[in-house]
């Protein structure tokens, strides 16, 4: 019988119990890839990471990343959860700037903010975007969302990719995104018709509420192909969505070197994703999400 140790953080938070939870195991060796994908149904996480020795040069680890459905190329909440992890496991040194993961879409640079000798705050680095097809049907895809057609804002249904595609969607205010119910026949059916792969969902808005913080985005991800009936903060999405944001002009472009998405707040997780878009001229030029994480506890599993 082998031992497998894991920590359990909390990401894109600053509080315990908050945020999105994320087991990394940092001694996997001697796991398959079968096993990998069986250890993260039995955590029931919307993902846990594995980290192994650097396989490419140029990187620092090779880190593998699955949900309880499927292997990510990358994500966004186990990149900056695992680089605390690391810093916890020692293999990041205090004071170190930089650090670069290899993931399924190749090495992955992420930039550390340091207060003393804890890290603060990190940022990754994604792809820049690919926007793909757009859904025409607006009134069938409304119907499967459980929205009515006014709530859908202007832009249009589209997927967006900085690494791994997402569907977006805009809606006109904070009750619809709450609202939001997905039928997932129909849901994958409008795809089919529209040419687009049933992707995860990510819907959002950019209204402000009375109550809002300084949150610029208050938004929602919903994966039941992944395993993941809803997400309470997605990074792999977040450069995305700051991608879609910028083209379409939702927020003034000039504010999108920094902007925060609040998401999760109906799973009553709160999680803040940090989000910044550089631009030259109409052409994206890098896209970085980041954020905060907490250690909120560490385990064994004997298998």
């Amino acid at each position: 019988m082998a031992t497998y140790r894991y920590l359990h953080l909390d990401v894109f938070t600053d509080r315990a119990l908050e945020g999105n939870q994320l087991a990394v195991f940092p001694e996997p060796q001697g796991l398959t890839t079968g096993r990998m994908q069986t250890i993260t149904r039995e955590m029931n996480f919307s993902e846990c990471t594995f980290i192994f020795p650097s396989e490419a040069p140029g990187t620092d680890v090779r880190m593998r990343i699955f949900t309880p459905g499927e292997e990510l190329p990358m994500a966004g909440h186990p990149t900056i959860g695992s680089t605390f992890a690391l810093v916890k496991e020692g293999v990041i040194k205090p004071g170190q700037r930089s650090f670069v993961f290899g993931l399924g879409v190749g090495p992955t640079p992420v930039s550390l903010d340091w207060n003393g000798t804890a890290l603060d705050f990190a940022w990754m680095t994604q792809r820049n975007p690919q926007f793909g097809e757009a859904i025409k049907d607006r009134a069938g895809f409304t119907r499967a969302i459980g929205v009515a057609s006014s709530d859908l804002g202007d832009s249009p249904v589209q997927s967006v990719s900085c690494g791994v595609p997402f569907l977006f969607a805009a809606l006109n205010s904070r009750r619809a995104v709450d609202d939001v119910t997905i039928d997932v026949k129909a849901y994958r059916e409008i795809c089919k018709s529209a040419g687009v792969d049933d992707l995860p969902f990510f819907v959002f808005t950019t209204a402000r509420a009375e109550s809002a913080g300084d949150e610029a985005v208050y938004s929602r991800m919903l994966a039941p192909g992944f395993g993941i009936a809803e997400d309470p903060a997605t990074g792999g999405a977040s450069g995305p969505l700051g991608c879609y944001i910028f083209k379409y002009k939702l927020l003034d472009r000039s504010k999108l070197t920094h902007i925060v998405s609040l998401q999760g707040v109906k799973m009553l997780r709160p999680s803040r994703i940090h989000v910044s878009i550089d631009a030259d001229g109409n052409e994206i030029t890098r896209v970085r999400v980041g954020g905060r994480s907490v250690l909120v506890g560490h385990g064994e599993l004997s298998l």
